[in-house]
């Protein structure tokens, strides 16, 4: 197969030879121009199917910084302790970024890995009403990878007032993030922000989105915990990824809670064996 035809192939479908044959030289020479070429074709396919759009009026003069501060800041204060937020919030407050087209073409070509880059121009061109690269092209409004937050443009006409997926992608960086990153100590049993179950991060991140909601809109108790029964109805996700029964009931626990980003928490850490009394119990206990 010859590299145009590779190069085809991945626009088309994002996937791709990992051993590069179609390219000369050794097999380091090899991936490193495949990876280049890739992702320069990603790029100036992106910029032919979005060429004349300009940066939204939205977007001009936004406080992004701020922003990420005022959506993620109840989080923060819920799931960490005092002498840990201010730390943890530094990292959230830089990481998200809005792609727009002043920034998919650099985001595109550094962006660590070649299916996330094809994933983040589908995002990007979902976000502008472009033509996808591919038939089954994910339709996503948001991506993490590693503490950065990728956030489509749609954020900004989001109607439902459950949905709000910069916190739900913020929510990912607790367990893609190392403390030592965020300048705090660590541990061989406390490596990660959070320690979130693989199989739970959907449920999390999905759960503290909601939650966020209740927090925001909800002035008591009771406010919150209809907000959360207006959410059973109507806004549970839709997410192959995640039990609906189960998002909706940890919604429904949280808002009752003391602390419910705590209780979000409690319920998609990981599981710990007591080999003493043979019993499998919670890392983090439940807080009201």
């Amino acid at each position: 197969m010859d590299t145009r035809s590779e190069i085809e192939r991945f626009l088309r479908t994002g996937d791709y030879d990992a051993h590069s044959g179609a390219w000369p030289g050794d097999i380091l020479e090899r991936e490193r121009r495949a990876h280049d070429e890739l992702r320069q074709s990603l790029a100036m396919e992106v910029q032919r199917r979005t060429a004349g759009i300009g940066v939204p009026e939205k977007l001009q003069g936004l406080d992004v910084v701020a922003l990420t501060r005022r959506k993620v800041e109840p989080m923060v204060r819920g799931l960490f302790p005092s002498a840990e937020q201010d730390a943890v919030l530094a990292v959230l407050e830089r990481s998200v970024v809005f792609l727009t087209p002043a920034n998919i073409s650099q985001v595109l070509l550094k962006s660590s890995w070649l299916n996330t880059a094809w994933d983040l121009a589908n995002l990007y061109l979902l976000s502008v009403g472009a033509e996808l690269l591919g038939e089954d092209a994910p339709r996503l409004l948001g991506l993490s990878e590693h503490t950065t937050c990728y956030v489509s443009l749609s954020y900004f006409d989001e109607e439902s007032p459950f949905a709000d997926f910069l916190v739900h992608e913020a929510a990912h960086v607790f367990h893609n993030c190392k403390r030592r990153t965020a300048g705090l100590p660590e541990t061989r049993r406390r490596e990660w922000l959070l320690d979130v179950d693989f199989r739970k991060r959907e449920t999390f991140a999905y759960a503290c989105e909601a939650y966020s909601s209740f927090v925001e809109a909800g002035r008591s108790p009771q406010e919150r915990l209809a907000l959360a029964e207006e959410y059973a109805a109507r806004a549970a996700p839709s997410d192959e990824r995640v039990s609906v029964a189960e998002v909706v009931e940890l919604v429904r626990e949280a808002a009752a809670a003391r602390n419910g980003w705590k209780r979000i928490l409690a319920r998609c850490a990981p599981e710990t064996r007591d080999v003493t009394r043979g019993t499998v119990k919670g890392v983090l206990s439940i807080s009201r």
